[in-house]
């Protein structure tokens, strides 16, 4: 499939579109001071350890503490308990397998890692623990042949003395013996840096940063697809071209600096799919539309006909809006990069045929995610979940924030709703204080409100309460925000 990359880097942020066949199918942002840590490796301390949660909370040298389970901590025995393996104090090396998000810390781990382009290099974690030349492949080189082939080379290659592991990504298939002599001369480098920096600092503190977004674009995502790779930055571009010769020769022909009059971005409307991908709507070409809501525990997508009316019958009709809402919902997913518990609403269908019908057409369309998914079949109530791996925030998390005047509810309340509460509000501080007068500061639409609607019953209640009641409009007021000042 033809694809493009279009890196957009200021000094604020970079943001990477990825294209295909002429529409924008994932975003990437990282915000400088924003990055990521996944990859990150720490010399960290341990702050407590909850033996009842078999987890332990450790410090890294951000706001939050971060966490590590047992089953994260490398161990020559998988029984163990944690309080047998970490105690207050102690300092560790640990490794970023999750970002933090929301309330919760970072997750960590000892199994350290350290990707390469072709290689992932997994050092010793003690004479211990060595690995002894590991030889791990990835999944996706599937035959068998193919598999002992790629180990039988790595093991000829690798350093007597090496006591660290190797996992094979799928790119190694088409390195050559010096491109993979090359990588484990870089990884192994890398890890006497990191262990040569944790033996002169103080915990916590940070020895080793993964790649920059670009930098891992490159690495991870550009490959035999890409036709071309547009970076709008100079300076940036400079340097991707030296990252791509170390790394990636192959990647040099399709790196192109954008000079054009036309922003990047503008090519393909980058900038219109992100504020599209921000709203809860998205219309279907057929008529139909979908409503995505986003939670904090999951995401719900639900299906609606809207004004598509078919050309046969209402079964044709539910069908077609079915079958091009399977497309849609895995752009979406990409595109806004929406992870963890998605729950999927499509329109009740009679025959089982249409059903399996979705669900591989939504499994298909699935199969471009670089994000590994899994979907179920449907459910008794007609609702097909899935999962989307997490690694990083949503575009909505990256971008937005709560509304202030909603605080993140989607509904404030109405402008009667606040003048009764305004009401109640005065008896009680009535009862209280027994002030000379009251006055009412409220946003103009509660001001007007008392003003018109509810003007009896506010003379009511000044007759109630024998105190003369005053009005104050402040256009600075949200509609739920409102003060009784006494006097």
């Amino acid at each position: 499939m033809n694809e493009e990359i279009l890196i957009n880097i200021t000094p604020q942020e970079t943001r990477v579109a990825l294209i295909q066949q002429g529409a924008v199918q994932e975003l990437q942002i990282e915000r400088t001071r924003q990055r990521g840590i996944v990859g990150n490796i720490y010399l960290a301390k341990v702050v407590r350890v909850l033996p009842g949660m078999q987890s332990a909370f450790i410090e890294i040298g951000l706001e939050r503490t971060a966490f590590i389970h047992v089953a994260d901590i490398s161990q020559n025995n998988p029984q163990a308990q944690i309080e047998k393996l970490l105690f207050e104090g102690q300092t560790l090396l640990v490794q970023v397998l999750k970002d933090p998000l929301g309330t919760k810390g970072a997750r960590l781990t000892t199994q350290l890692s350290i990707a390469g382009r072709n290689l992932v290099y997994l050092p010793p974690a003690g004479s211990d623990l060595a690995v002894e030349k590991y030889i791990g492949v990835s999944q996706r080189i599937d035959q068998p042949e193919d598999r002992e082939a790629i180990k039988a080379r790595l093991a000829r290659l690798m350093p007597p003395d090496e006591k660290g592991g190797l996992i094979v990504r799928t790119s190694a298939q088409d390195a050559s013996d010096s491109e993979l002599e090359h990588d484990m001369h870089y990884l192994r480098t890398t890890w006497q840096n990191i262990r040569a920096a944790a033996n002169h600092q103080a915990a916590p503190a940070l020895l080793y940063q993964d790649l920059s977004l670009a930098e891992r674009v490159l690495r991870d995502v550009a490959g035999e697809d890409t036709s071309q790779i547009r970076v709008d930055s100079a300076e940036n571009f400079e340097k991707l071209k030296a990252f791509a010769t170390l790394y990636m020769p192959n990647l040099l022909d399709k790196l192109t600096l954008h000079r054009g009059e036309r922003a990047l971005f503008d090519l393909f409307d980058v900038d219109a799919e992100i504020n599209k991908a921000l709203g809860r709507r998205v219309d279907l070409k057929s008529g139909g539309y979908l409503m995505i809501d986003q939670t904090e525990s999951m995401t719900t997508v639900d299906v609606n006909t809207g004004s598509y009316v078919g050309a046969r019958n209402l079964d044709d009709t539910v069908f077609k809006t079915n079958l091009e809402a399977a497309q849609a919902i895995a752009r979406q997913l990409r595109l806004r990069n929406l992870g963890g518990i998605i729950i999927i609403d499509f329109i009740d269908m009679l025959g089982k045929d249409y059903q399996e019908l979705v669900l591989h057409e939504l499994k298909r369309n699935l199969e471009r995610d670089h994000a590994r998914t899994s979907v179920s079949d449907f459910s008794a109530l007609g609702l097909v979940e899935m999962t989307r791996k997490r690694t990083r925030e949503s575009l909505a998390h990256i971008t937005c924030e709560p509304c202030s005047s909603c605080a993140g509810k989607g509904e404030v309340k109405t402008a009667q709703t606040i003048c009764y509460e305004i009401f109640r509000e005065i008896v009680r501080e009535h009862r209280q204080f027994n002030p000379r007068e009251f006055r009412i500061v409220a946003a103009p639409d509660v001001i007007d409100l008392f003003l018109e609607e509810e003007n009896q019953f506010l003379a009511q209640l000044g007759d109630f309460i024998n105190k003369p009641i005053k009005l104050q409009s402040e256009s600075s007021f949200r509609q739920e925000q409102y003060d009784i000042v006494l006097s």
